[in-house]
């Protein structure tokens, strides 16, 4: 009878798909679209049609509708190995001026802290030096862009543990140096550093003991939290 009624009950259990949706299972889907959208997979009109329809589905099967045709919906498992993050950009992501210069011109130039990173970033250390140091940045979008020069100087870049870091650049009769990184994360940001050095060097490689703890933007997150609340969910 035990058993009778254990397969009833399995027989009767609802798929997962019709299980009710969490605050967040919500929170999930919506950071997804978040990295669409920064990755030119959406517009910002789909987006926001999207996040709406987030916010206002009941079950698990309602939300995973909103990332169907997105390739996050179809990564593999926890389980499964992270693929590596890829040596060159996404095309289209960056753009081409700099959302930000860091310049040192016989002088030295230093950007740490709590700073917010652009997609792009120029360094130049002329007879000088520059650190970025990006550590504690919030990170508005997955793929990040340290352009560097440094002539007769030094450009030294430092990122958190978790983030992937990829190099590709030169030296003459200088230095470029790029400890690559990869996240265990497939949302984690990824630093690319590029550019030349000539009698002169640059560096990146991560901080230890150093995490990001915004992966994507936590501003989007609370603007999705209230519009929530707004909707009543």
């Amino acid at each position: 009878m035990d058993l009778q009624k254990q397969d009833l009950q399995q027989q009767s259990a609802p798929a997962v798909s019709e299980l009710r949706a969490s605050d967040a299972e919500r929170d999930r889907i919506a950071d997804i679209l978040h990295d669409a959208l920064a990755e030119g997979r959406l517009t910002a009109d789909e987006h926001a049609e999207r996040v709406e329809g987030v916010l206002r589905a009941k079950t698990v099967g309602e939300l995973e509708v909103f990332i169907r045709d997105l390739p996050a919906a179809h990564r593999q498992g926890p389980g499964s190995t992270p693929a590596p993050a890829p040596h060159r950009p996404t095309a289209g992501a960056i753009p081409i001026d700099p959302d930000d210069n860091v310049v040192a011109v016989f002088s030295g130039a230093v950007r740490k802290g709590r700073w917010r990173a652009g997609r792009r970033i120029h360094a130049y250390a002329v007879f000088g030096s520059v650190e970025i140091d990006l550590s504690e940045a919030l990170f508005d979008h997955q793929q990040v862009v340290v352009k560097s020069f440094a002539i007769f100087g030094s450009v030294e870049i430092r990122v958190p543990e978790n983030v992937s870091l990829r190099g590709t650049g030169s030296g003459v009769l200088g230095s470029f140096e790029v400890d690559t990184l990869d996240s265990g994360d497939p949302q984690a940001p990824i630093v690319y550093v590029d550019g030349w050095a000539v009698l002169g060097s640059i560096e990146a490689r991560p901080k230890r003991g150093m995490v990001v703890a915004d992966i994507l933007d936590r501003v989007q997150r609370k603007v999705d939290r209230s519009l929530r609340k707004h909707l009543g969910h």
